[in-house]
């Protein structure tokens, strides 16, 4: 068993009670409770990103708002991972707005403090805790729940070692757009459903997302881990 925790500037503050290793509940391989992805385009090992039944690689990044800094490998909840940059004129928001439906869906269920959502930024020139405070009241994220934490690494070559290198998320600068003034990114758009022993369940392609689908995937793995 994997013990998780959030980590706050030199403390230390545990987020909910440490989550049990948990064997498949469906057809999976062990470490994982939902059915393999029927949508996946691939076995996970041909992906560039973790996907069903892999491990989430390792990171360690700050959320500039809350003041804290997030280790990956001491989460105890289930996550949502995703890549996105603030200034992104269409996708990035689409993407956003349907967590923050997926957010409020999870609230409904009573799962506010056995999820979180990770946005992390591959932006941080311009992506600063300003830029994160004004993206997070245009699109409705709740902050003050305590589960919504943007990370930002401190300089693009983070930005690229984590979101590229380790998550698989891949994304490229451009000055070649006319979306976005001085430069913009073409990128993929993957959003991770972590469970907390740190495995991903799900690999939702694409900024579309089906919040009910994800709230009931996140509501499926939250009450197996719970059970254990």
């Amino acid at each position: 068993m994997k013990r998780r925790a959030l980590l706050g500037g030199i403390g230390t503050a545990t987020i909910g009670a440490a989550a049990g290793c948990t064997s498949a509940l469906g057809g999976g391989p062990e470490g994982v409770v939902l059915d393999p992805q029927e949508d996946q385009i691939a076995d996970s090992e041909d992906l560039a990103y973790p996907a069903y039944g892999q491990s989430l690689p390792p990171f360690e990044l700050r959320d500039p708002i809350a003041g804290i800094t997030i280790d990956s490998e001491a989460i105890n909840r289930t996550a949502i991972v995703t890549g996105i940059f603030t200034f992104c004129p269409a996708e990035c928001g689409i993407l956003l707005r349907r967590l923050v439906g997926v957010q409020r869906r999870v609230a409904d269920a009573g799962l506010t403090d056995e999820t979180l959502f990770l946005p992390i930024t591959f932006d941080p020139e311009r992506d600063d805790e300003a830029a994160l405070r004004d993206n997070a009241e245009s699109i409705g994220a709740d902050l003050e729940s305590g589960n919504w934490h943007y990370l930002r690494p401190e300089s693009p070559e983070r930005a690229k070692a984590v979101v590229e290198d380790r998550l698989g998320i891949g994304f490229e600068r451009t000055t070649e757009s006319d979306r976005v003034r001085g430069y913009d990114f073409t990128h993929v758009v993957v959003t991770l459903l972590v469970n907390p022993d740190g495995v991903v369940e799900r690999a939702y392609r694409g900024e579309r997302i089906d919040r009910d689908r994800v709230a009931g995937d996140i509501e499926a793995v939250a009450e197996a881990f719970d059970g254990e």
